[in-house]
């Protein structure tokens, strides 16, 4: 079974390079704890938690602080670079960093890979609901639990 049909290797590049670049235009420090926690991030398809961050992270070395990974991942967050799947307590890498914006997720209930859904329409629906209603809001997530095309097949 074929999850993604892509150069994986060229999209944690793309990933890493948009983080540096960003980092620089908004004068913040991509530091190299930072960079390769973005990096384990995107090393697969799938949500990672930070305590498997954590383990690879300290694979060979001196075990890594929990408290240093939270703090890597919430700049991540913060910077757009990464969003945080709530359902599963777990993160992914921002398929659109150049861009702040909610996070909307299609979630696979059998292999776990999560599709990001970049669609403005969707935003708009949700902040025009919170205003009807006399709601203000910082931050809206939408996981969309089902089962991806591959594994339907």
């Amino acid at each position: 079974m074929l999850k993604h049909k892509h150069d994986h290797n060229h999209c944690i590049a793309t990933a890493l390079e948009a983080a540096q670049k960003i980092c620089e235009e908004r004068e913040t420090r991509f530091t190299p704890l930072r960079r390769r926690v973005l990096e384990l991030v995107w090393s697969k398809h799938e949500p990672i938690t930070a305590y498997e961050v954590l383990d690879m992270l300290s694979e060979g070395q001196k075990r890594v602080a929990p408290p240093t990974v939270y703090r890597a991942l919430d700049f991540l967050i913060e910077e757009g670079f990464v969003h945080r799947i709530e359902s599963l307590n777990a993160y992914v890498g921002c398929s659109d960093p150049e861009h702040k914006h909610q996070g909307h997720f299609m979630i696979c209930t059998k292999c776990s890979t999560v599709t990001e859904m970049n669609e403005r329409a969707l935003h708009d629906v949700i902040e025009k609901a919170a205003q009807e209603n006399g709601y203000s809001y910082d931050n809206s997530i939408l996981e969309i639990a089902g089962v991806c095309e591959n594994c339907r097949n």
